[in-house]
């Protein structure tokens, strides 16, 4: 992930293609950037709405990585896997990230991402539903986990507003269903499953976003609209390639490592940039949240 130019003829260095960097940079780049993109998002709320500013982050990301596919010759999804898609995007995107904005109104950067860390916890709930019962260990974890989710609640950082608490509560659940719904689902493959994914997100926060009564500013921030900058390129392009290079080169558990990671870089973010104040529940229920979810991947890695 040099920022150096490679002309169309000339092949990448092999340096620079040798996992052992690449590996360790991707990684880097998932914590980094993922973290911040919650700090990423208070900034852009200062003048954009939170659904119509998910939509204006997914819509661009999501046909700028739709063209570079087709130019590429990537196929078009099919009617099934286009419908799928809406679904699974609507979910993960415009119920995940479109409450998140919704939320992050009212609750602090760091907050809003350590109660999204509990998406594991509803995932695997919801997996039971498929006949993939949770194993002693792993109904440890929940219960460890959903402990975790009750004293987050108790933290001033959420219980001083209810309604972005159970935002927040409801995007993790979105997610989660949406992850294991479309498990079972003919999707698009590969990038093109995201940027379609990411299109029809756009359409169905556009709908949402005018049925909060939103409407994009006249005269934004510029602080915002850089924000909104580095949402489109940094969170939804540079750090899902980043991941989809580390998901197809390492285990699945260390690829999905930046679960325990993102939310306290985006604590530190939200502290040390952002001004944000993290009190004694909020750390710990952060941390029983993080021991939880880290038992389920393990009792799952094993059983893989």
């Amino acid at each position: 992930m040099s920022d150096a130019a490679v002309s169309p003829n000339q092949a990448p260095s092999p340096a620079l293609a040798d996992p052992r960097w690449l590996v360790p940079l991707s990684l880097l780049a998932m914590y980094v950037i993922w973290g911040s993109t919650y700090l990423g998002i208070r900034y852009a709320l200062e003048s954009y709405p939170p659904f119509l500013l998910a939509a204006l982050r997914f819509a661009i990301a999501g046909t700028l990585l739709f063209v570079v596919l087709r130019v590429r010759g990537v196929a078009l999804p099919t009617r099934l896997q286009w419908r799928n898609a809406a679904i699974v995007g609507t979910l993960l995107l415009a119920g995940g990230n479109g409450l998140v904005c919704f939320a992050e109104q009212s609750v602090s950067s760091g907050i809003a991402a350590v109660a999204v860390a509990s998406m594991p916890l509803f995932a695997a709930v919801f997996s039971s539903l498929y006949g993939e019962r949770p194993s002693r260990g792993e109904m440890a974890g929940l219960f460890l986990g959903f402990v975790g989710v009750v004293v987050l609640n108790l933290g001033a950082g959420l219980s001083g507003s209810p309604l972005g608490a159970a935002a927040l509560i409801v995007a993790a659940i979105a997610w989660a269903f949406g992850s294991v719904w479309s498990k079972r689902r003919d999707m698009p493959k590969g990038p093109m499953n995201t940027a379609a994914q990411m299109l029809c997100a756009a359409v169905s926060l556009i709908i949402l976003g005018l049925l909060h009564g939103e409407s994009l500013p006249a005269h934004p921030k510029w602080s915002a609209t850089f924000a909104l900058g580095y949402l489109i390129v940094f969170g939804s392009i540079v750090a899902f390639s980043a991941y989809l290079y580390v998901l197809k080169t390492v285990r699945p558990a260390l690829a999905t490592s930046y679960a325990y990671v993102n939310p306290p870089v985006a604590v530190l973010f939200g502290v040390a940039l952002g001004g944000e104040h993290v009190g004694p529940f909020d750390l710990a229920g952060m941390a029983i949240i993080l021991v939880g979810v880290g038992i389920i991947t393990m009792m799952r890695t094993r059983k893989a």
